[in-house]
This record gives C-alpha cells, sequence and structure tokens, in this order.
C-alpha cells in the first residue's frame, strides 16, 4: 500500500487519531480529538486528512464475539457517514477490538510507570487499528 493512511478510534468522548508513514507499513499517534459533535468531529478528521495528505481512512468499528456490530460500531458507522460527507477519500471500517486493552498492554511492556499510564489511550488504540490494519494489507 502506497500513501499514508488515517485511523480513528472512535470514543465517546475523544477520538484517537493515528497516520501511517508514506510507505504505508508503520503507524504512528498522530492526534486525540475531544468530541464534540459528529460533523464537528468529521470536519476535523478530514482536515487532519488533508494536512497528513493520507490517501484512505480506517473507522475502527467494535465488533462482538460473533462479529456483529454492537452500538458502538453503529456509532462508528455514523460517524464514517459524516466523514464521507467531508471527503471523497476511500473510507475502510476494521475492527478495533481489544485496541485499547493492545495499548494498555504496550505501555506496560515500554516501561512506563503506572502513574504516567493512567492518561488517555485513545491515539494509542487508533495506532494499534492502524497497524493491525496495515499488516493484514501486506499478507
Amino acid at each position: 500500500m502506497n500513501g499514508r493512511v488515517l485511523a480513528v478510534d472512535p470514543g465517546e468522548k475523544r477520538l484517537g487519531i493515528a497516520i501511517s508513514d508514506e510507505s504505508g507499513t508503520i503507524a504512528n499517534p498522530l492526534a486525540v480529538i475531544k468530541h464534540v459533535a459528529r460533523l464537528v468531529d468529521a470536519a476535523a478528521i478530514a482536515q487532519l486528512a488533508r494536512e497528513q495528505a493520507a490517501v484512505r481512512i480506517v473507522v475502527g468499528q467494535a465488533l462482538d464475539s460473533e462479529g456483529n456490530p454492537g452500538p458502538a460500531a453503529r456509532r462508528s458507522i455514523r460517524l464514517a457517514e459524516a466523514i464521507r460527507s467531508q471527503t471523497n477519500l476511500p473510507i475502510e471500517f476494521w475492527d478495533e477490538s481489544d485496541s485499547t486493552r493492545s495499548a494498555q498492554a504496550a505501555r506496560i511492556a515500554l516501561g512506563v510507570s503506572r502513574s504516567k499510564r493512567k492518561g488517555h489511550l485513545d491515539d494509542l488504540a487508533a495506532t494499534v487499528i492502524l497497524q493491525s490494519y496495515l499488516d493484514a494489507q501486506v499478507n
């Protein structure tokens, strides 16, 4: 995959944003957006995608154990629809199940002190989602 990919971890209070490198192989945290309203959030995401010269947007979607969308996944779908109204970039969904838990485990593995692990994980969760998506594109 060539070109930068922007990923969104949609949360109720904050949205984590991650961006890939130009080659589309390595994900990095980019930003955390405080949730305001769906259209405002979508406009901010579309603006970040333009600023980062992204070629695609990946939206995290939480699926249940059977792979079906729950209430959070439906929120992701509504956010993606709002983003589509702000940009012509292709938008894909990617299963975000356990992304926050993976981000927490990564902080622990990196030796981040307990007091510094208390902050939000939204941008790291978006990075976990994006890296999972990028890795799947290679295989």
